[in-house]
């Protein structure tokens, strides 16, 4: 080959013609070259183009066919109760307990949307009437034949001894068993995720605060959403780790799902880098130093010590109070400024407002610091039932004798002359039949 580039050299310097010929030659050949690799690059890029679309295409088709199945679905919605057979009862970890339940009835049940709940009606021995809970689903909206909710028992608090332990919790974890018949309101509750939105989200959880979150996460992955996905989860140790199997899993298989968990009292045994990744508490600060930014949509659930302090954390961090989502569990929930309602016209004239619960006995001065008459009967040892504490389920419902009282949220009322006391506070001196 050396040779004939030699010869071919020579040549040229002997026939400058010849010399024109292989400098035309060699252009032809650069310009060909140059021609095929803008041929290949575009044809690569034509495919990845093509690549992206089939994927837009695919999950706009997947949306578009949940879309569609939960409107069928809906149809088979119902008002009141219905019967519901715990076609499966779980035990995830150390006091809790999950429940796979399907329509007595045989027929289809509605669509939720991921992060819902589900009121039972429990008919609980040695109670004269019926006990009303809310539970959140745990299941996904593309879980279509079954509901599923996963519960922890309450105890007794070991610091006050004369609370008994949770009702509906224990309820459920000692008294009923596959087969049994519970009575089941359908899906409700305001706090759930969007899927037809793609911006980023950081999911907040601390104990069984998971169920409403993980509904959420695994929705996102059934329908093949891309979205950037944080999912955060803080228990005591490996012991107290619910559903922790399927949450690994979830994230293992979707790279758009991202883990991390705290063991605020891990165990001897607990593996840090397998089981957790950070010892301690679940805050804010440690939201910083996983996150990238602070540029999310924050849902998040737990008891109400947690939620205060994670939503002040958040606040502090520049995030807009709009951007944060939350639901709390028991009776504490997060008391915003934003949520607190002008005072009324006797409180800012000065005038002292009393509320007196008719069956207690009790006259008492309103406190406006405290958001709604639920957590008022409360603070002043006075008994009323409660549910979902949103508003929803109506157990906390408990008649008007004297005054009015104005709504913090556009709850329904429920039955003329009574309130419900988890979302509303007086307008001026009122008497509860309580």
């Amino acid at each position: 080959m050396q040779t004939l580039l030699l010869i071919s050299a020579e040549s040229a310097r002997a026939n400058p013609g010849l010399a024109i010929g292989f400098g035309l030659l060699a252009a032809v050949a650069a310009q060909t070259g140059l021609a095929v690799v803008s041929s290949v690059r575009r044809l690569a890029q034509q495919r990845r183009q093509f690549a992206l679309e089939s994927e837009r295409l695919a999950y706009e088709v997947r949306l578009a066919k949940s879309r569609w199945d939960q409107t069928e679905q809906e149809k088979s919605s119902w008002n009141g109760w219905r019967k519901f057979r715990v076609a499966e009862k779980l035990h995830e970890c150390e006091d809790v307990f999950s429940f796979v339940l399907k329509p007595h009835d045989g027929k289809a049940i509605p669509a939720f949307k991921p992060g819902q709940y589900l009121t039972f009606g429990l008919d609980i021995p040695g109670r004269d009437k019926q006990v009303v809970r809310c539970y959140s689903l745990s299941s996904a909206p593309s879980d279509r034949d079954f509901y599923r909710v996963t519960i922890k028992k309450e105890k007794a608090p070991s610091d006050k001894p004369g609370v008994p332990p949770g009702v509906g919790s224990s309820f459920f974890a000692d008294g009923v068993k596959d087969g049994d018949i519970l009575n089941v309101k359908a899906p409700g509750g305001h706090f759930f995720l969007e899927t037809e939105k793609q911006t980023p989200v950081v999911l907040i959880s601390a104990g069984v605060g998971v169920t409403p979150v993980l509904s959420m996460a695994r929705e996102i992955a059934a329908i093949g959403s891309e979205r950037e996905t944080w999912f955060f989860f803080v228990c005591r140790s490996r012991a107290d780790h619910m559903l922790k199997a399927e949450v690994e899993q979830l994230a293992a298989r979707c790279d758009n799902i991202r883990l991390h968990v705290c063991y605020s009292k891990p165990g001897p045994a607990d593996v840090q880098g397998k089981d957790f990744h950070t010892a301690g508490r679940l805050t804010a600060d440690v939201l910083k130093a996983v996150l990238p930014s602070s540029n999310y949509d924050y849902y998040m659930c737990g008891n109400g010590s947690f939620m205060k302090s994670m939503y002040e954390g958040l606040i502090g961090w520049g995030v807009p109070d709009a951007k944060i989502h939350y639901e709390a569990f028991g009776p504490a929930t997060i008391k915003k400024t934003s949520d607190t309602p002008a005072l009324s016209k006797a409180e800012a004239g000065g005038k002292v407002v009393n509320v007196t619960f008719g069956k207690s006995g009790k006259v008492v001065r309103w406190d406006p610091s405290l958001l709604n008459l639920l957590d008022f009967a409360r603070a002043n040892e006075v008994r009323i039932d409660s549910g979902c504490c949103a508003g929803s389920c109506g157990s906390c419902s408990v008649a008007v004798k004297e005054g009015e009282v104005e709504y913090l949220s556009k709850a329904d009322p429920g039955e003329a002359g009574s309130c419900l006391t988890c979302v509303c506070r007086p307008k001026g001196d009122l008497v509860l039949d309580a």
